[in-house]
């Protein structure tokens, strides 16, 4: 069953004036913890982040490296191209030391060309890092999808993934991300998308879910309700807070990824639960 393209037939028959505008990551890291959330948006200036992550540069790499392939010249859509560019692209930030970047500069350079060895040159995608967004009656969400496919059965969101998490149906399935960006190509493209999928590039899995209208209705029903809930908790922010008042609206939410948070020094509650991790920690290391 296809997804409507037009915000009323996706359950929202009326439409606020102002909206909050917001990617799905904006509103995912309020709901991970609001602390982070006013570090990352609504400090101004921003207070200093902690050294940057080598998983994240890994990943920016990739990323960009499967992005530039697809706008080569057929001819040149080869694995050693997706190798070249990958290398050309290449992000040192991070990491232990030089050798330890080399290692897994390779590790990716084989991950891009074992994963673009797999793919048709000629089967043009209908966008590659586009933009797509959809309204709802609180929120102006949008996002940029690393991939759109156009198949048979409507369009396809591509989601490559370069993290050691092994994937899931329930990932697919679960992701408000995801959702949002089938609603918002639908909506931005004019054709049907329910298909979403998650590339894993460290494994070659790839995993799968077709959502039906409804889930899509669901799924964009609760980023709808948590852009209303951010969009309140920045107002009071806006309005004047005490520095209680404060961490009252925004409080930390300590847990598991507390080790990872960009801002792990200036919250005592999450070093509390996890200390901060080292650079590189999350990394897939390679065999030696």
């Amino acid at each position: 069953m296809s997804v409507s393209s037009s915000p009323e037939q996706l359950g929202f028959d009326e439409m606020p004036r102002r909206l909050f505008s917001a990617a799905p990551t904006r509103l995912l890291t309020y709901l991970d913890c609001p602390r982070r959330y006013r570090f990352t948006y609504l400090e101004k200036p921003p207070p200093p982040k902690g050294p940057p992550w080598a998983h994240n540069s890994f990943g920016a790499a990739v990323h960009a490296a499967l992005a530039a392939w697809w706008k080569l010249p057929v001819d040149r859509r080869t694995p050693d191209e997706a190798g070249v560019l990958l290398l050309k692209g290449w992000l040192s930030d991070g990491f232990r030391n030089d050798v330890h970047s080399e290692q897994h500069r390779e590790r990716a350079r084989q991950m891009v060309i074992r994963y673009v060895s797999g793919l048709d040159p000629d089967d043009e995608p209908i966008g590659v890092e586009r933009v797509v967004s959809v309204t709802t009656p609180h929120a102006a969400l949008w996002g940029r999808v690393d991939r759109i496919d156009e198949r048979p059965e409507g369009l396809v969101i591509v989601d490559y993934k370069t993290g050691r998490h092994v994937l899931t149906v329930d990932d697919a399935r679960g992701s408000l991300a995801l959702a949002v960006y089938a609603a918002a190509a639908a909506r931005t493209l004019r054709q049907p998308c329910t298909r979403v999928e998650l590339h894993h590039l460290p494994t070659g899995e790839v995993v799968v879910w077709n959502h039906s209208k409804e889930s899509l209705v669901r799924h964009v029903s609760r980023a709808d309700a948590i852009a209303r809930e951010v969009a309140d908790a920045e107002q009071r922010f806006s309005s004047g807070l005490t520095p209680t008042q404060v961490d009252e609206q925004f409080p930390p939410h300590p847990g598991a990824i507390c080790g990872f948070c960009d801002y792990s020094r200036l919250c005592p509650e999450g070093r509390r639960v996890r200390p901060p991790s080292k650079p590189w920690a999350g990394l897939d290391e390679p065999a030696q």
